[in-house]
């Protein structure tokens, strides 16, 4: 692994669900941050961009749709995204693509899908041998 830690934002209002993931992404070493709704995602990338977002469909104040939107306007460097959810449609996979997901998961997330995900969109997808 390289020696900048990469650095990923998990948008999530439920407290539960950013903790289960962060430990998840911080036992594989990344740094992680958080945020509860899309306004305060926004703002933290706004700040210093990530290098991958795992965003929540349903929060209160801004969605994770309305975020993923925001942000690929935003003259920043762009990173992916995963957009989450419990909704399992097509048409839900498909309005994440729409608003600038890179890939859709339904939620409970497995940790070692998240992994896998996270570390082929961070271009780190060697298979570790040991």
């Amino acid at each position: 692994m390289s020696l900048v830690k990469k650095r990923i934002l998990v948008v999530d209002d439920a407290a539960t669900v950013r903790m289960y993931h962060r430990a998840i992404l911080e036992s594989a070493g990344f740094t992680v941050a958080e945020a509860v709704n899309g306004i305060e995602a926004l703002e933290k990338a706004l700040q210093t961009p990530f290098d991958f977002y795992l965003v929540d469909v349903n929060m209160p104040k801004q969605d994770g749709y309305g975020f993923l939107r925001e942000l690929r306007q935003q003259d920043i460097p762009q990173a992916p995204a995963v957009m989450i959810s419990t909704q399992a449609q097509a048409k839900d996979r498909t309005k994440a693509y729409v608003a600038g997901a890179n890939y859709y998961m339904t939620k409970p997330i497995k940790p070692q899908d998240l992994l896998a995900v996270s570390r082929l969109l961070l271009g780190a997808g060697e298979v570790q041998t040991s």
